[in-house]
């Protein structure tokens, strides 16, 4: 089916819209894999910052202390494996899972869709709409397990 030539202003924000909800819903679909690869190498740089402590190096007298970063350890090791199994089907990690690849060439498709109905500039817009929309997220979660 061949696109109309012209999109009326309506259609063009029917459009917006559309794209705008694609993509955020994608990205936050591949996120939620590939946020945990960049938390991996923030948990690794602060269990290091840990371990140079005192409080852990004398472990006798803060055992407590020493227990909650070996949690962190564990934490951190079952939350990297999770991430490994979504984003990839073998054991070199070399093979990405059949629903990584869609999302991440979704995610290409759409960033073409925008650039081409909308404009290369709205897709910056949408992502620092996107970046905006996580962060503050964050800031008004109230779950703080």
């Amino acid at each position: 089916m061949a696109l109309k030539k012209t999109i009326s202003s309506e259609e063009k924000g029917l459009i917006r819209r559309y794209l705008t909800w694609c993509y955020k819903t994608t990205k936050e679909s591949l996120d939620r894999i590939d946020r945990y690869f960049t938390q991996h190498t923030v948990d690794n740089f602060m269990l290091s910052e840990l371990n140079k402590g005192s409080d852990y190096k004398s472990r006798d007298r803060n055992a407590k202390y020493y227990d909650l970063v070996q949690s962190f350890i564990f934490y951190m090791d079952k939350k990297y494996n999770n991430a490994l199994a979504e984003k990839f089907e073998d054991v070199q990690h070399t093979i990405e899972t059949p629903n990584y690849k869609y999302l991440k060439n979704r995610l290409k498709a759409i960033e073409k869709a925008i650039c081409h109905f909308l404009g290369k500039p709205e897709l910056g817009r949408i992502n620092n709409l996107y970046e905006s929309e996580m962060t503050k997220r964050i800031f008004e979660s109230r779950d703080h397990k």
